[in-house]
């Protein structure tokens, strides 16, 4: 993918987490993009990222499936308000839940590809559907529901 990804966008005092972090040099810094009505990542798994020989952690989808939620819950309210992604005020979601469903082993050495579509958007509320797959096969399937970040999450 070519050009800005949504986390790109994020303000520099909100691009430290370890899934979407760009200023996280030990996370996993994804990125996301549109692709018409759908978001996507693309992601290749590191050795450490091992459950059995072979094949990715669960915990490491589970958190693919997390940060390309939020990612696209920011670039959908960004899209329905017709605002460009680095207009202020900027739109950073957290996590209110997470469901992710393990369907098949995932391959370690092989590219993911996160695809996501939103499914609502209520007020501060987006929740996103995302499909892991490799080579075509859809190995976990996953729900976010991301919350427009509290001001309050600042105040440390």
């Amino acid at each position: 993918m070519i050009g800005k990804a949504f986390q790109d966008y994020y303000p520099e005092n909100v691009a430290h987490c370890y899934g979407c972090g760009r200023l996280n040099g030990q996370g996993h810094q994804i990125r996301t993009y549109w692709d018409g009505e759908e978001s996507v990542t693309r992601f290749r798994p590191r050795p450490e990222h091992t459950a059995i020989p072979g094949y990715v952690y669960g915990g490491l989808l589970a958190s693919l499936v997390d940060c390309h939620g939020t990612g696209t819950a920011a670039a959908a309210m960004y899209r329905q308000e017709g605002r460009p992604m680095d207009s202020l005020p900027a739109f950073r979601f957290v996590t209110a839940s997470l469901h992710v469903d393990y369907l098949a082993p995932t391959p370690l050495e092989a590219e993911l590809e996160i695809r996501g579509r939103v499914k609502e958007i209520k007020g501060k509320r987006v929740v996103v559907e995302a499909a892991v797959s490799v080579l075509g096969k859809v190995t976990a399937r996953g729900q976010v529901v991301a919350v427009q970040m509290p001001e309050t999450f600042l105040e440390r």
